[in-house]
């Protein structure tokens, strides 16, 4: 069983916190996107209202195991500061007499925030001694990082251990409600929409999802392995040559277990990979040779969405063509449009975290869907029916 911070009251304590501040820093190391930051403020500001004090724990980038400033947490510190209005103390350690300090200067009502976990080659072998000095810096634990929970890290699995109060902030309580008990029970007719880049991350959660869907939409650069797979001509585009058999053995799985597995029946194609290429909609059994897929076409978007109207749970997963350039962005656009349509109806949405979430954000239905994982390769786990070591840890 796995409690909240709503089921356990943590008063007068100093929690030691691991949060996701895994946060993108433009040239003058300014956070360009903070929504990893503000989803854990409930959490935050709960532990504050307890009377406790907050000790937040996270990575940044990869340092590999040594100092590199390029990799500090200090702009997340002055972002909640000057942003958010917190009074923050940074730790320029995330261990040892710099960190003690820190913590023991701190009082009710303000946050301290330790210097990049992965400054440590130790946190990522799941080290225990090094899981002991973090857990001298608290007298509770809370894991508010979904995005780290499938690493077994020290601060994700080792130190959780040496805790007799451990607990999962809100938004780790809600990647668990959402990814977790929604797939693994779903309101049906439950529908999938794959895309991204490679087959070969996915084969996974397809293989997971064929026993639960009745339908899943392929759309992105997987695709065309899939239409290899099948014997098309794909000119330049994405090819994974080592996965052609297992995406003929998907379609066969998929034909088997009557599972609508439905590909694209037409693809905007470029003669480059650029926005201002030539570019135009063909079938996809006819792209031409020097010619790449970019994105779904329009017959394609109507189908795909036609489908996701009769699911009552959609998980959506991977964008469907190069949606960073506009040109090759619609068919991504179509999706993240019609999922907000359903949820309007009423349906359960769930936009996996990654290139989904930064898609749906970058078109603002973030809002309009039911629930935006921060996970990325986490949340990609779960849908896999895999388990988490950041979750299994938090079990008492």
């Amino acid at each position: 069983m796995i409690k909240s911070i709503d089921e356990v009251r943590i008063e007068g304590k100093k929690v030691l916190v691991r949060v996701d501040f895994n946060v993108p820093l433009d040239d003058e190391r300014q956070v360009t996107d903070d929504t990893r930051i503000k989803e854990s403020l409930p959490t935050i500001d709960k532990i504050i209202d307890y009377g406790s004090i907050p000790v937040l724990m996270s990575h940044l980038g990869r340092p590999k195991g040594e100092i590199n400033l390029k990799y500090s947490l200090k702009p997340v510190a002055d972002l909640m500061i000057d942003k958010y209005g917190y009074d923050v103390i940074f730790a320029v350690d995330c261990v040892g007499e710099r960190a003690l300090q820190a913590v023991n200067e701190a009082a009710v009502g303000q946050v301290v925030l330790l210097e990049n976990l992965r400054f440590h080659k130790e946190e990522e072998k799941n080290d225990l001694e090094f899981a002991k000095q973090l857990a001298q810096l608290g007298d509770a634990y809370v894991n508010d990082a979904f995005g780290s929970a499938h690493r077994a890290h020290a601060s994700t699995e080792a130190v959780a251990k040496l805790f007799d109060t451990r607990l999962a902030g809100y938004l780790m309580i809600n990647e668990i409600e959402y990814l977790g008990k929604t797939v693994t029970n779903p309101v049906k007719p439950f529908v999938a929409v794959l895309g991204g880049a490679k087959i070969s991350g996915k084969i996974d959660v397809i293989k997971y999802l064929m026993d639960k869907c009745s339908s899943i939409l392929i759309g992105g650069g997987m695709a065309y392995t899939f239409f290899k797979a099948m014997g098309y001509n794909i000119g330049k585009s994405l090819l994974e040559e080592d996965r052609i058999q297992m995406a003929k053995e998907l379609l066969d799985e998929a034909k088997t277990k009557n599972v609508k597995l439905i590909l694209p029946s037409d693809t905007i194609i470029a003669d480059s990979f650029s926005n201002d290429a030539s570019f135009k909609t063909v079938k996809s059994d006819s792209i031409p040779d020097g010619w790449m897929g970019m994105d779904i076409g329009p017959d394609t978007q109507k189908l795909f969405n036609e489908e996701i109207s009769k699911g009552r749970t959609i998980v959506w997963n991977g964008p469907m063509g190069v949606f960073e350039m506009d040109n090759f962005a619609k068919g991504t656009y179509s999706i993240a449009r019609q999922l907000a349509d359903v949820t309007g109806r009423g349906a359960i949405t769930i936009v996996g975290g990654g290139d989904s979430a930064a898609a749906i954000n970058k078109m603002n239905f973030q809002n309009k869907v039911t629930h935006v994982s921060t996970g990325g390769g986490a949340s990609l786990e779960y849908l896999e029916g895999k388990i988490l070591p950041g979750v299994a840890a938090l079990e008492i």
